[in-house]
């Protein structure tokens, strides 16, 4: 089984194996206790925090250890946002964000600055959401569902200027390397690099307003409440070190193997769309959607082939809604597949997952291909009913009848399903199709499509 889903969660790194092992053995202790049990625990956490302080470039009494990486983001948010609240509650986050800041959002006032095709933020967007009351910015290093890497110091610069901490969420990157800029706050997740769950991190810089949250507790700089799981703490911080060490290397080895897979993946699966930036991107991690296939269905038929890839799109039978990510960019979410290769890929894994691709597109189109469309002629435009039928069913339709209309002539796509609303605008640019636009109609909604090829 090749696993091809390390954005999600990376293999267990053999150096966090071993240290969480040792730490068992010697890192049970309370580690605020000083008997000899307690101070050796406590050399063990100090010396994790002056690790993991030295990989996030931060000093060690600005970092503690959380739970979690949503942990990290939570406290982190709340932390800023109490401490600057005689400023206001107006807070400033992307629309590609992680669903961590954005839950954490919708109990504040919130400007979502958006991004392009590439899953991008303007530096100029940020600085030009700033307001007298803004109280916080967030923004991701790198995101989690394209690769794509946000310019985060350009962004940090104007927040700075402006006297606005930014939290950077940089879950993603941290195993690659320092983020840079000057950012006020960042946050961070050990099972993302290697290291074991359970483990998040919290920087928060000197000079930054803050107030945790919470009953207040003595542990952890009084920001992360609980005792400390100091073997896994300790794992984490090993594993972020050995990662780093091998970062430069790696990242080199794994851009040929995504930058194979972005190449090849359009000439071997027909109607396919690679997103996210093509330069500006995370080693490991490649993304692209397949027109006419339902990503579930297409993960399922992959994973019988022996490969774990992940699918940005939330488009599923579960959700009915397509991701977040996908729809702030207003690219394809329908047959979409993450690929994010975990350190030590093997080259030969991604060359036979590009030999098994093109037959698992081609047995799941085969499979949605026999819904046959319901296509009248109504007010000098072709209506394709597709209510009921969830995505890419409605595309598939839209595609089959485009031709039988006259050039200049229009579709009118009767839809329920919300992911329509995302895909439809999509397949009209990939196909250089005009997307004239979307109408209340009597159930769900019409969206009009004109023939211009």
């Amino acid at each position: 089984m090749s696993y091809f889903d390390a954005a999600s969660s990376a293999p267990l790194h053999p150096v966090a194996r071993q240290a969480l092992l040792a730490a068992l053995d010697e890192g049970w202790a309370d580690p605020s206790r000083l008997y000899r049990e307690g101070r050796r625990a406590r050399m063990l956490l100090d010396a994790a925090r002056e690790v993991a302080a030295e990989a996030v470039g931060c000093r060690p009494d600005e970092l503690v250890f959380t739970s979690s990486g949503t942990r990290a983001v939570h406290s982190g948010m709340a932390g800023a946002l109490a401490g600057r609240r005689r400023v206001g509650r107006h807070l400033i986050v992307s629309a590609v964000e992680h669903s961590s800041v954005l839950h954490s959002a919708e109990l504040f006032e919130v400007t979502e600055v958006p991004v392009g095709r590439t899953g991008a933020v303007s530096p100029q967007a940020y600085v030009d959401a700033l307001r007298p009351d803004t109280a916080l910015a967030c923004l991701q290093s790198a995101n989690h569902e394209v690769g794509t890497v946000q310019p985060v110091a350009e962004v940090a610069a104007g927040c700075r200027e402006a006297g606005v901490p930014l939290l950077v969420d940089a879950a993603q990157s941290l195993g690659w390397g320092p983020v840079e800029g000057e950012w006020s706050l960042l946050a961070a997740s050990a099972h993302k690099w290697g290291g074991p769950s359970g483990v998040g991190l919290l920087a928060v810089r000197k000079g930054v307003r803050f107030s945790a949250q919470g009953p207040a507790d003595e542990r952890e700089s009084g920001r992360a409440p609980g005792f400390e799981n100091l073997p896994a703490i300790v794992a984490a911080a090993a594993s972020l070190r050995a990662v780093r060490a091998e970062a430069a290397q790696e990242a080199v080895r794994l851009r040929e193997l995504t930058a194979r897979i972005r190449a090849r993946v359009p000439r071997l699966v027909p109607d396919v769309d690679v997103v996210g930036d093509p330069e500006r991107r995370l080693p490991g991690i490649v993304t692209f959607s397949c027109l006419y296939v339902d990503g579930e269905t297409l993960l399922h038929e992959l994973d019988r082939a022996g490969f774990s890839v992940s699918s940005g799109s939330s488009c599923t039978s579960s959700t009915l809604t397509p991701s977040h990510v996908l729809k702030a960019m207003g690219v394809l979410s329908e047959g979409n597949v993450r690929v994010s290769l975990p350190f030590g890929a093997a080259s030969g894994d991604v060359d036979r997952f590009l030999e098994v691709l093109p037959g698992a597109v081609a047995a799941v189109r085969e499979q949605l291909g026999a819904p046959t469309p319901s296509a009248v002629v109504h007010d000098d435009s072709l209506v394709v009913d597709a209510l009921g039928k969830r995505c890419p069913i409605p595309v598939i339709e839209l595609a089959k009848v485009i031709g039988d209309v006259p050039i200049g002539g229009t579709v009118r796509v009767l839809s329920d399903d919300e992911a329509a609303r995302l895909d439809i605008p999509a397949w009209c640019e990939m196909r250089e199709q005009e997307y004239v636009g979307a109408e209340p109609a009597e159930q769900g909604t019409a969206y009009l499509v004109r023939r211009t090829s």
